[in-house]
């Protein structure tokens, strides 16, 4: 009898709690948000609305959802700051380094984020964030300033390998930490996030800029002595030095706590309320949210308690499998709409660099006048200027949606990444056209600004569509498969110029990442799933 008495108890304050958890729902996207909830349980579902609710009208955004804000944004510089740094170094790299195709360099980078995106992002839904989070910038810092005393071509590529290890596990987790301690009120500002990875571009393009006009060889040079090409190296000190310094500030002046989200669908609740109850304490809040709220709803978990640091690393990997893959395909709608962000990531992955992780050469090529290294660095750093407001044009337009009795909705995140998207493809196919600097620099400009709005749009919807236990594997297959089709752009970039490049030669890459854009711009529309205006699972 008392056993029954206490499953009628607990079916009661499952119900209750269940209750609160769906009064919640925004009734304008409750039907995608329906299509989203087939990849998680029931029992989740519940304690992801009643945290979701918990952040709303308890804990708010304050001092601690702002020090996450940072710390994520420099993790987004970071990664921009080392695809940016590579493209920058490449015309030097070329004078001084015996080698028949730079462009092997960023191939290295790419081989290394591949590696790391997938890992990190992996690993963030089997042992937790935290890891990772603290982790990938310390491997960066220390491989990007070795980078810098490389020898030869071979181990400047094996160290920037080692470098896009670190940096590239930022994207699928930061993204990821940040949405699952904010309130529903606040997820447009996880598009502002991008604006950070605009400053990566801004930031890797002033400090090259004076070290590599100031301490340079000629284009002309032979040879070119390593004593008199230093800038580059410096440039790659100071990137490693800074990217170092984020780490010491991410892991001795932040304590950052695991994702209360993870932590439930681990079915740990006590260590999700205790995190629940050290946020609120920092916004100087306080919650009503249990622990015994949280396990009316039921749910054991399989993990074992009380395990060390370690042996939590241990058991976590021991049951590593596809459990987090599955359930991103679960229903018909949830596979098309998992499919397409893929695919949009890859195809996103090969235009981008295409264009960008080769865009000193293309200015090299076509600058005109005194050709000099100060005129080409300078255009760059004015180009990276405008990839800034991008990021807040984006911030602005994403929550700006209309729904018509139809059902129809404009606006929202797939319409602002459309537009951005198809704009960025259209800029590029009339960079080509340009016979002049200012039409060169005007396109470049153009370009800059649309790409970061879109980037800015795509950070933000990748990780909402994803439910958080499976946010971080989601995240980790769409980096991976934007960094796997990155890799084929230093191929592609050499088929097409075939050698130095020149302004006879440099349109054939162009064009194909401008078609690309085009292309990635209408998966956009198709995909099945809104997010705007809906708190993330």
């Amino acid at each position: 009898m008392d056993e029954e008495k206490d499953v009628r108890s607990g079916e009661k304050g499952l119900d209750e709690n269940k209750k609160i958890a769906l009064d919640t729902f925004d009734t304008v996207s409750s039907e995608d948000y329906a299509k989203e909830r087939a990849a998680v349980s029931s029992t989740y579902e519940i304690k992801s609305k009643l945290i979701n609710e918990c952040f709303q009208h308890e804990i708010g955004f304050g001092r601690y959802q702002w020090g996450v804000f940072m710390l994520t944004g420099l993790g987004w510089m970071a990664d921009n700051i080392w695809l940016q740094a590579v493209a920058i170094i490449l015309p030097q790299i070329q004078v001084e380094l015996p080698v028949s195709h730079v462009e092997y360099a960023t191939l290295a980078l790419y081989a290394g984020l591949i590696l790391g995106a997938s890992t990190w992002g992996i690993l963030a839904d089997v042992i937790g964030r935290r890891l990772s989070f603290n982790i990938t910038l310390f491997i960066a810092g220390v491989f990007g300033i070795a980078a810098g005393g490389a020898g030869t071509f071979t181990q400047l590529g094996a160290l920037l390998a080692c470098v896009g290890f670190g940096v590239g596990g930022n994207l699928p987790v930061d993204g990821a930490i940040f949405l699952e301690v904010i309130p529903k009120t606040h997820q447009w500002l996880l598009t502002l996030l991008s604006a950070w990875w605009a400053f990566g571009q801004l930031f890797a393009s002033l400090v090259a800029w004076p070290l590599i006009d100031n301490f340079s060889c000629a284009s002309d040079a032979n040879p070119c002595l390593k004593s008199d090409n230093m800038g580059w190296r410096y440039s790659v000190y100071t990137f490693g030095g800074v990217t170092f310094a984020m780490f010491i500030a991410r892991f001795f002046l932040f304590k950052l706590q695991e994702s209360p989200k993870f932590l439930v669908a681990k079915g740990r609740d006590e260590d999700a309320i205790r995190v629940l109850e050290y946020i609120a304490a920092r916004n100087g809040r306080t919650i009503s949210l249990t622990l015994e709220k949280l396990e009316a709803v039921g749910g054991v978990s399989d993990q074992p308690r009380g395990l060390s640091p370690l042996q939590l690393v241990r058991y976590s990997l021991s049951s590593l499998s596809f459990g987090h893959i599955k359930p991103l395909f679960a229903t018909r709608t949830l596979a098309i709409n998992t499919s397409i962000t893929i695919a949009l990531w890859g195809l996103i992955g090969l235009a981008y660099p295409l264009f960008n992780g080769f865009i000193t050469l293309y200015l090299k090529a076509r600058t005109s006048g005194s050709g000099s290294i100060n005129e080409t660095y300078r255009n760059y750093s004015i180009i990276s200027v405008l990839g800034v407001p991008g990021s807040i044009i984006a911030c602005i337009i994403v929550d700006r949606t209309r729904r018509s009795q139809s059902g129809f909705v404009l606006g929202g995140r797939k319409f602002a990444m459309a537009i951005s998207t198809v704009l960025t493809g259209i800029f590029l196919f009339l960079f080509t056209t340009a016979t002049n600097q200012a039409g060169v620099l005007g396109y470049n400009c153009a370009s800059s600004l649309t790409t970061n709005a879109m980037y800015g749009v795509l950070y933000a919807y990748t990780p909402e569509v994803f439910p958080a236990p499976h946010r971080g594997t989601g995240d980790a297959l769409a980096s991976a498969t934007n960094r796997i089709f990155g890799i084929l752009a230093p191929v592609i970039k050499i088929a097409t110029t075939s050698g130095a490049t020149t302004t006879a030669n440099a349109n054939a890459p162009i064009f194909v990442s401008a078609s690309l854009f085009l292309g990635a711009s209408i998966l956009m529309l198709l995909l099945p799933i809104e997010t705007a205006g809906r708190a993330a699972l």
